[in-house]
């Protein structure tokens, strides 16, 4: 399993400003909650940058976001340093099926749609994923592959320089910090 201690990045691609915010928004808090060292973003976004990099100021990390990148560039850029691309569609291969191979990569791009994905992303990637052959979101697409790829460590996982932490607790709401 590629564990927390891997290099695991979301690319996400079609993001529409006016209108995709708060999807892509969450798109990074959840990889950035389930383990990923940090997401590009294929659109000029400050608002993305700003608010995730303010959950990673106040919460802990290192979790990066990358905005105004080219998509083809920064796959094929991927691709010469070593890295696998892994697209997520309900067009691919079932998780289930490629999970074991998945597991063993050290260096990992999760590529994440918005609008209609172009064609040339299914021939770029390495492995076309499905979490299942239904319409779904993204958000919960990406969530069950990190899930299963990095594993469950990402669940209980403690952030470095966090200045506010959550405490689990049955009921109610519970932090510790400034």
């Amino acid at each position: 399993m590629i564990g927390l201690n891997r290099d695991v990045v979301v690319l996400r691609i079609g993001h529409r400003p006016q209108r995709d915010q708060r999807v892509t928004t969450h798109v990074g808090l959840t990889a950035r909650a389930l383990g990923a060292n940090g997401m590009f973003l294929a659109a000029n976004d400050a608002g993305i940058v700003t608010g995730i990099g303010d959950v990673s100021t106040r919460f802990g990390g290192s979790f990066f976001v990358q905005d105004g990148v080219s998509w083809r560039t920064c796959i094929r850029k991927w691709k010469e340093s070593g890295g696998t691309v892994v697209h997520l569609t309900m067009f691919g291969l079932n998780l289930p099926d490629v999970e074991e191979q998945l597991q063993k990569i050290e260096r990992l791009m999760v590529v994440v749609g918005a609008e209609k994905v172009p064609g040339e992303v299914y021939e770029l990637a390495d492995y076309n994923v499905a979490i299942t052959s239904q319409p779904h979101s993204e958000i919960a697409s990406l969530a069950i592959f990190l899930d299963h790829i990095i594993g469950p460590d990402a669940l209980t996982k403690e952030f470095s320089n966090a200045s506010i932490r959550v405490i689990p607790t049955a009921r109610g709401k519970c932090t510790k910090g400034p």
